[in-house]
């Protein structure tokens, strides 16, 4: 198809805006699926998402729309509103040249949608605004394109229509992706506001490997938008990044079915399949080219996400280490967000330090390993990632205390900085102000949105709101408050490690990093939490928490006990009193040959433990 006639586009919003319903209703206005085959969440194929009515996974689909006399190709990108899947949505927006801005009419501009809107601006997409669900009752589209022209306006590099004049509040598309109303006016905007791509087809081929799937009878199944040349069926490619070189054996496009085809030229989206074996092969952001007719070089490809949270994943009883570390690797090939790293412990065994780029992330893909691949895990609680400067001036990244060097050797901790945009009820902003100061947070700046809702941006440690923060500013806010952050660096406090004994022995998978205020705190909390879960044994268990080696608290968990005097119904006291001591003598020597065996859920004690 010409180029003209192609129009390449994401949908952007914040969580549980309507994006994936708006995304069914125009493959049905298009003809690409019948009502019979009509479902909610088209394109959402995991049961996870169905479920929680979210999208996790970026969904590709290529649709046929005739306008007038002609027909064109849209290519759309249907992305994860979360926070957590930041990177998902700058992946789909680098594959293409506009996408569709999708606000709730009854919930207004918030967090996420702000930083979506001003992630399309820095990278030059043409943006099309579209107020959704305007038939709720508690609509107000009129306000919320108010909030959409302030917002465009604003940003790294405000909004502008394809002919140049800014975007204005009556400019927003008012739609509503359950009764229809507004669909027809959206499509014929993405048709006439959007440019068409770029590129030739005539040139040295050039593919962007935007995303990638495992298939156990056709392997890695490689997601690709044509920015030059053409791919046909039988083509020699080369990824430029490994320097493989495989042979095409199929193509085609999600109608949103798997559709094949013959050829894939500049401006287009589709697959292709080419007897990849390996998951290791293929990488996100890759550039992929003719083997006989290469690119001389590879396209801008991605930035490498940045993982915000850790934890250690091991194998439960009834899995085995070779099994957890093939589901990662294939769980790896449709999520390029998650890394892992093999690491032992002395209590758990073999296993593997997994980054994430959120608690939402981490949660996700636990699950998928449980329901996808059968994998039991044991999982420790979560940290994020730490610098340390030692006294020879040499900086060491760290992702759990128990990496931490010989406190003797510690110059300073540097723990990473994010920077927060809150959009609250005007009358909630002292609740949230107050919340703040309470996580160690910096204000820097006040904005008001509309007259009811205001932006207020502070600087955080990524510890003090990567946990409970989001549950406690919805408890502030009533349910109305939104966050959003990004990561702006790391900078060095009065930092400590806090250490969890259990018998007089550390348990390296409990020890966290924290302030030292809050230490005493946190240590108590979590031993208080320790006790409750950890069964009892024929021996009494000392908890601890300490700093070094000064002890900041401590508690004991009472040992199960047996009346060994129940039988001496008679008789001199002397002989209750030689079973007692011989009970002594057995408990003392089981307390230093016997192990303490500490629950999954202990782990997460650690998380769940209430500072406050």
């Amino acid at each position: 198809m010409a180029h003209e006639h192609i129009r390449n586009f994401s949908i952007i919003a914040h969580i549980d805006h309507g994006k994936s319903t708006l995304a069914d209703r125009m493959l049905l206005r298009s003809g690409a699926i019948s009502e019979r085959e009509f479902h909610e969440q088209m394109l959402d194929e995991m049961d996870l998402e169905r479920e929680r009515g979210i999208t996790i996974k970026s969904s590709a689909v290529t649709i046929e729309y005739a306008a007038g006399q002609r027909n064109y190709m849209l290519n759309m990108i249907d992305t994860p509103g979360h926070v957590d899947f930041h990177y998902e949505v700058s992946r789909a927006l680098t594959a293409c040249e506009g996408a569709l801005l999708v606000v709730d009419a009854a919930q207004g501009v918030e967090a996420q949608t702000v930083a979506n809107a001003h992630l399309a601006q820095r990278n030059g997409l043409q943006l099309v605004p579209v107020v959704n669900k305007i038939d709720l009752p508690s609509a107000r589209p009129e306000d919320t394109a108010m909030e959409i022209e302030h917002l465009l306006s604003t940003g790294p590099r405000p909004s502008r229509k394809r002919d140049g004049t800014p975007w204005a509040a009556e400019d927003c598309i008012f739609a509503s992706a359950k009764t229809g109303e507004g669909i027809e006016e959206m499509m014929a905007a993405i048709v006439e506001q959007l440019p068409p791509p770029a590129g030739d087809a005539d040139v040295e081929t050039k593919a962007l490997v935007f995303d990638s799937t495992y298939d156990d009878y056709r392997g890695v199944v490689v997601y690709i938008r044509m920015f030059e040349g053409r791919l046909r069926v039988g083509d020699k490619v080369r990824m430029i990044g490994t320097e493989e070189v495989y042979q095409v054996s199929e193509l085609g496009k999600f109608a949103p079915r798997p559709t094949r085809v013959q050829a894939i030229a500049a401006g287009e989206v589709g697959y292709i399949v080419a007897s990849i074996r390996s998951v290791s092969s293929v990488h996100v952001g890759d550039t992929l080219t003719l083997a006989d007719r290469p690119a001389a070089a590879p396209l801008a490809g991605y930035r490498p996400p940045q993982q915000m949270v850790f934890s250690d994943f091991y194998a439960g009883t009834k899995t085995d280490f070779p099994a957890l570390r093939d589901a990662l690797e294939k769980l790896q090939l449709n999520d390029a967000a998650l890394t892992f790293q093999p690491i032992s412990a002395e209590a758990l065994g073999f296993g593997f330090r997994c980054g994430f780029l959120g608690l939402l992330h981490m949660e996700i893909v636990q699950e998928r390993l449980e329901r996808e691949h059968g994998i039991e895990v044991v999982q420790t609680a979560p940290t994020v990632p730490y610098q340390v400067l030692t006294v020879d001036g040499t900086v060491h990244e760290v992702d759990s205390a128990g990496e931490l060097p010989d406190p003797s050797r510690i110059d300073e901790i540097r723990e990473p900085y994010v920077r927060a945009d809150l959009i609250v009820p005007e009358a909630a902003v002292g609740p949230v102000m107050q919340l703040a100061e309470q996580r160690r947070a910096s204000f820097q700046h006040q904005e008001y949105l509309s007259a009811q809702r205001v932006i207020l941006t502070y600087e955080f440690p990524l510890a003090e709101i990567v946990y409970d923060f989001y549950d406690k500013l919805k408890s502030a806010t009533r349910g109305y408050g939104t966050l959003d952050y990004e990561v702006v660096g790391f900078r060095a406090d009065d930092l400590v490690k806090l250490d969890i004994l259990v018998n007089n022995e550390r348990v390296d998978a409990l020890s966290v990093i924290c302030h030292r205020t809050k230490s005493e705190p946190r240590g108590r909390a979590v031993i208080r939490r320790l006790r409750q879960e950890i069964d009892r044994h024929m021996f009494d268990i000392p908890l601890q928490a300490a700093i070094g080696s000064r002890i900041i608290a401590r508690e004991t968990l009472k040992a199960l006990r047996k009346n060994v005097t129940a039988k001496c119904y008679g008789g001199d006291v002397t002989r209750k009193r030689k079973l007692l001591e011989k009970q002594k003598a057995g408990k003392k020597r089981m307390k230093v040959v016997g192990n303490v065996e500490i629950p999954q859920k202990a782990f997460m004690a650690v998380l769940e433990a209430d500072e406050a």
